[in-house]
């Protein structure tokens, strides 16, 4: 299990962008609020050269962002049931080979595909971030 550390957001982001090049799939990024997920997404969508780090936003009321082709960040935080989450076709982008960028999925784990990407993002005491990075299936 990978683990790294970053301590500002322009080391996050360029985290993102060396994670770029080896994900795919469902990508489920998991942390507290504030902790760093759409800071890591900005990096990821760069490296896979979609769009600039400044163009990436949460999805926090849109709920889904498509980036380029083949890559989507959805937010799940403001979903309480599973049967709100099924109406945004998860399992068809799951399937579509595209890269499935998820902030707060861990809430569901039901509806998540068996073979997927856990990043964990965790702010330690002196405000640096741990990210640890685990293939799950």
């Amino acid at each position: 299990m990978p683990s790294f550390r970053t301590n500002s957001e322009e080391e996050t982001i360029a985290l993102g962008r060396e994670l770029a090049k080896n994900l795919h799939g469902a990508v489920l990024l998991i942390g507290n609020l504030g902790a760093g997920k759409t800071t890591l997404t900005k990096g990821i969508v760069e490296g896979r050269g979609a769009l600039t780090a400044d163009a990436v936003s949460s999805p926090t009321f849109t709920l889904v962002h498509q980036y380029g082709d083949d890559i989507f960040h959805v937010d799940l935080y403001r979903l309480d049931e599973p049967r709100e989450v099924e109406t945004l076709g998860l399992s068809d982008l799951f399937n579509s080979g595209s890269l499935v960028l998820l902030e707060w999925a861990e809430r569901f784990p039901e509806l998540m595909p068996s073979r997927r990407t856990e990043i964990r993002i965790r702010t330690l005491p002196d405000e640096s971030r741990e990210i640890l990075v685990t293939d799950v299936g």
